[in-house]
């Protein structure tokens, strides 16, 4: 396989260096949570390979909360790698898929480095980025295998109701193709969100992780649910013969988090917001963006107005070079570079309100 360094990886604020960065608004996460604020006692932990489904009581946990059964669940190295799963499981070179763009760089990269054919199903800013399930039954051809859906949707926040969801899964199972459902950001939803896609019919898959809503990407805990078990069989398969099983450490340490969540939660989804409303206030007052206001997460997509005579280039370069403030431009995600995903649940209150600030300046600076 030919596999390409992704910009949105090549670019991010990892691999720029934190210490680089004073207003970091491109992450897609709520804050990362610190070890020690999780008061847990590993000693006992035993440093084993592990059950290559995964830790089963977390399993079990997250298969009570979905309305599934625990072998409905299998537990990966982040969503990352529910995403490779499934794509290198369900296709092979030439075979055909229909998937939303803009979206998460993998749900793109890994059917395309596969030799796969690729449809894309365009979100357009002045259609709202509107999911639309009857546009999406139109796209799919006799031989499309997958189709792959996000929502909350990355990185607009956009969000499917459950009457659309339900359609779009009735669509997918009248002609025969499996349905991925990236729900990563499903526990920031604002509203009630639907039920776990996959508890809904066998043929879908939904992904997931502790890494957006909890704060604990470092862990590189996530899962699949597919009811299916013949599918699952091979997916668990795959699973096996990429890295067996997960990490005891972080799997425990999952574990122990998850039961005590409700500890954590409401003060995260407060903070969520705040800072949601803190940037859609700011947003209104910017005239120079225009956006679609956000269902759920905790990133938005805003746009340049065409209008506004903003030199782009000089905007993103007086942006970071000046302020040291950085957003996920548009071509992060395939899109033209007027657009910029900016991340509200990462940063503290002061470094999203002064980020804010700074893009406003780097605005008037590119102004001509």
């Amino acid at each position: 396989m030919d596999y390409q360094r992704m910009p949105i990886e090549i670019e991010s604020p990892e691999q720029i260096g934190y210490a680089k960065i004073a207003c970091n608004l491109t992450e897609s996460s709520f804050r990362d949570a610190r070890f020690a604020d999780l008061n847990l006692d590993l000693r006992a932990l035993v440093l084993s390979y592990g059950d290559h489904r995964g830790h089963p009581f977390l399993r079990a946990a997250l298969a009570a909360d979905y309305a599934v059964a625990a072998n409905d669940v299998l537990l990966t190295v982040g969503a990352a790698s529910a995403l490779f799963i499934v794509a290198t499981s369900l296709l092979e070179r030439g075979e055909r898929m229909l998937v939303l763009r803009p979206n998460y760089a993998t749900n793109i990269e890994t059917p395309r480095t596969l030799g796969a054919e690729i449809d894309f199903i365009d979100l357009k800013f002045d259609d709202g980025f509107r999911i639309d399930a009857r546009r999406i039954a139109a796209m799919i051809r006799p031989d499309t295998k997958l189709v792959s859906i996000t929502t909350p949707h990355n990185p607009t926040g956009v969000m499917l109701g459950e009457s659309e969801l339900r359609q779009l899964i009735e669509i997918t199972r009248i002609r025969g193709c499996f349905l991925l459902v990236d729900e990563t950001y499903r526990d920031m939803a604002y509203q009630s969100p639907p039920p776990l896609a996959a508890s809904i019919a066998a043929h879908v898959i939904s992904v997931a992780s502790l890494s957006k809503t909890y704060g604990l990407p470092g862990l590189r805990l996530g899962w699949l649910v597919c009811r299916d078990s013949e599918r699952m069989h091979t997916l668990l398969a795959a699973k096996e013969q990429i890295f067996i099983c997960g990490s005891a450490l972080d799997e425990e340490v999952a574990w122990q988090y998850f039961r005590r969540r409700e500890n954590f939660l409401p003060a995260i989804r407060a903070a969520i917001v705040r800072h949601r409303d803190l940037t859609l206030d700011w947003l209104a007052r910017e005239a120079r963006l225009q956006v679609v206001q956000p269902a759920g997460g905790v990133v938005c997509f805003p746009r340049i107005r065409a209008d506004a005579r903003v030199d782009i280039e000089t905007f993103y370069r007086v942006l970071n070079d000046k302020y040291a403030t950085f957003v996920g431009p548009g071509h992060w995600f395939e899109q033209e570079r007027a657009l910029m995903r900016i991340g509200f649940g990462w940063p503290t209150t002061a470094e999203l309100t002064q980020g804010l600030a700074n893009i406003s300046r780097a605005l008037d600076e590119a102004t001509r």
